[in-house]
């Protein structure tokens, strides 16, 4: 017998999400996840669905029909994509900047893909022009970019690069696990054949479901596969058959997982995607103004940044792992650390979608004053006044 007293009820306390995600959850959110769980083919439940997926029609803006959330985080995206476009032998070129540019290329190694790869600097975007080089003489099937690397705070501009991808008749394959709902994304007016991303980021929903869009050239290819897709769970030529009208069995969805998205978009319908973007880019110009007030620095350069996600030089003398400890220990705020040859050497500070407020900002830049100050490290006076300077300038 197993005493089930000796287990507490969870209780993770308060937390101040300012990482690489997840964001902050709103209330809401929260409150429509708990509602009753109903049947995955109950009627009022193909009704939310429905509902959802206009939602993220809007969010996405496209008017691409299979437009659904996948049944998994945003990695499940990712494979999604890949394994329902990519066959053996087919050419994949694929853009790699960070670490998830790295996990697109393994995946297409292990579709057994002929990968051709795309490399920039960690910290920096790809370059349309070495994209070209790359598919000069080619007839790729797919190029593929990460629109906003999460390991280094660097936004990759598409509009280039769908260029390239369309005169080489390829499809044009986008993550935008971080990006969307933080800043545009315009699937339909780039030209995005494939695209997909997490709920846990600029959405403000937990972590559960990645939502994806296929374009109509995107489905053909999908229809048009010579072998079955490899993965039975993430085959969208079947899952398609719940999502749309035919509303025919695959898995059991993940019911409550749905409700809390479908409120998270209604959120982000409520506030406008053009105000929510404004948002997100004005808490970025407020938290770099005050950490460079403060003396330090960004990974980033200024034209490549994204506004959601700060990759921040750690200064001399400061130790990583105590600093992040004491924010998360004294202040409650989780904020990510450096991966690959980037870890030890930045902090990777979050500000997506409901986490990017004033508060936040204000907070966190105390915060780390306070740590940095008590760890002996040298930091100048004004961070805060920097901060207030930039949303007194904008709300003036």
């Amino acid at each position: 017998m197993i005493d089930a007293n000796a287990f507490r009820d969870v209780d993770p306390g308060q937390r101040v999400l300012m990482g690489p995600g997840p964001s902050d959850v709103p209330p809401r959110v929260l409150q429509a996840m708990a509602a009753p769980t109903i049947g995955h083919l109950d009627p009022r439940f193909l009704a939310l669905m429905d509902e959802t997926q206009e939602l993220l029609r809007y969010v996405f803006q496209t008017a691409n029909e299979f437009t659904i959330p996948v049944s998994g985080t945003g990695s499940a995206g990712m494979e999604t994509c890949f394994v329902n476009l990519v066959e053996p032998g087919d050419e994949v070129v694929v853009c790699i900047n960070g670490v998830f540019g790295t996990r697109m290329a393994d995946i297409v190694n292990r579709l057994g893909g002929n990968l051709v790869k795309v490399e920039a600097e960690w910290g920096r975007a790809v370059a349309p022009e070495a994209v070209e080089k790359a598919v000069a003489g080619r007839k790729p099937k797919l190029i593929a970019v990460v629109h906003a690397e999460t390991s280094t705070g660097a936004c990759t501009p598409l509009d280039d690069i769908a260029c390239i991808a369309a005169d080489a008749g390829a499809l044009f394959l986008v993550d935008t696990v971080t990006s969307l709902g933080g800043m545009p994304v315009g699937v339909d007016a780039v030209g995005i054949d494939a695209v997909y991303s997490g709920t846990q980021k600029c959405l403000s929903c937990p972590p559960g479901l990645a939502p994806v869009s296929f374009s109509a050239e995107a489905l053909n290819a999908l229809e048009s596969r010579k072998a079955p897709v490899v993965s039975w769970y993430l085959d969208m030529g079947m899952v398609r058959q719940y999502w749309g009208g035919a509303r025919k069995y695959h898995h059991t969805a993940p019911i409550n997982m749905v409700y809390a998205l479908r409120e998270a978009l209604r959120i982000i319908a409520e506030e406008g995607l053009e105000a929510r973007w404004a948002r997100h880019l004005l808490n970025h110009c407020a938290l770099v103004a005050g950490l460079e007030a403060m003396g330090l620095s960004m990974l980033v350069p200024e034209a490549e940044r994204l506004p959601m996600l700060n990759a921040v030089r750690i200064p001399d003398g400061a130790d990583d792992k105590k600093v992040r400890a004491a924010l998360l220990a004294d202040f409650g705020i989780e904020i990510g650390a450096g991966l690959g040859p980037l870890a030890g050497r930045v902090w990777r500070v979050g500000l997506m979608g409901h986490a990017a407020c004033r508060r936040n900002v204000t907070l966190f830049l105390a915060a780390l004053e306070t740590i940095l100050k008590a760890e002996g490290v040298k930091v100048n006076a004004g961070g805060l006044e920097a901060a207030a300077a930039v949303y007194g300038q904008r709300t003036g």
